[in-house]
């Protein structure tokens, strides 16, 4: 099937938002006989008529609509790559960045700080499910997914992932809480845990280190977002597992401290990234970086 002409578009586009064949022609500097010769050939390859004459108006049909729709998102886009381009005598630097909505804040921040600000530079930042995250990789309107739970890879796989930083899981709670030099087996008999959900390979090591211990803990809450256990161990319900960059800002406050037992518990964060045609060497660059 042969592509659609898009100055026959053009033609077009031109006498439905003129309404008027005889000015258009003259605006366009065509005689009216050249540029319906244009409208019709646009018609013939789209198999609609697009205009149908009331006295000496004319009027769009409906497929005329449908295609003044169309036509005008194309010309639009036309414009704003032109303004894109001409910016500062060079294009500007898009990078779509995907999260798993239930990751770290500070670690997005973190991984993204090299690029925050720079004039030339813009982000789109999107958040979701692992699947929706994925779906947007392969239509290639994400450029990397962020998470701390991988992909499954298998020889059908069409994603790359690439572990980008190991966090050091610890045990947080508030000042009062962690008070005083308590063994590590005693802070988990004693005090409520925020754990993450079964399916998360933190909760995984959570569940042997106490049944290496032999230990039965009471849980305050199973939580899937690191931001709501964030707020849960502000509130004081209990001590959270999680690495402590979820909670620098609590941190370095004070309104939250950190055990210094060491629970051999680690959080791993992954950008997944898929083949792309026209590599993003900003990505390429961030990938690069230490994390």
């Amino acid at each position: 099937m042969a592509d659609m002409n898009y100055n026959h578009l053009r033609y077009f586009w031109a006498v439905a938002h003129e309404g008027n064949l005889t000015r258009t022609a003259e605006k366009l500097n065509l005689s009216q006989s050249a540029l319906s010769v244009q409208i019709r050939k646009l018609e013939e390859r789209l198999g609609h008529a697009l205009f149908e004459r009331r006295g000496r108006q004319l009027h769009l049909t409906e497929a005329g609509r449908i295609t003044l729709d169309y036509a005008d998102t194309i010309f639009d886009a036309g414009k704003d790559l032109l303004g894109t381009l001409s910016q500062q005598g060079r294009p500007r630097q898009v990078l779509r960045v995907g999260a798993l909505a239930t990751l770290s804040r500070n670690f997005q921040i973190e991984f993204l700080r090299p690029v925050l600000g720079l004039a030339d530079v813009e982000l789109v930042l999107r958040s979701g499910t692992l699947v929706e995250l994925l779906q947007g990789l392969e239509t290639l309107n994400l450029d990397v997914v962020l998470t701390n739970r991988a992909p499954a890879h298998d020889a059908m796989s069409k994603f790359t992932s690439q572990p980008i930083s190991d966090q050091a899981v610890s045990l947080i709670g508030t000042p009062q809480r962690l008070a005083g030099d308590l063994p590590l087996a005693t802070l988990l008999r004693e005090n409520p845990m925020i754990v993450p959900t079964e399916d998360s390979p933190v909760r995984a090591g959570f569940d042997r280190l106490c049944a290496r211990a032999n230990i039965s803990p009471t849980l305050a809450a199973e939580v899937d977002d690191m931001a709501l256990m964030r707020l849960l161990a502000r509130e004081d319900i209990g001590l959270a597992v999680l690495p402590p960059i979820a909670v620098q800002n609590e941190l370095r406050t004070g309104m939250l401290v950190e055990s210094h037992h060491q629970m051999g518990l680690t959080e791993s964060f992954h950008a997944v990234t898929i083949a792309r045609k026209f590599p993003n060497p900003l990505l390429d660059d961030l990938l690069d970086g230490d994390h």
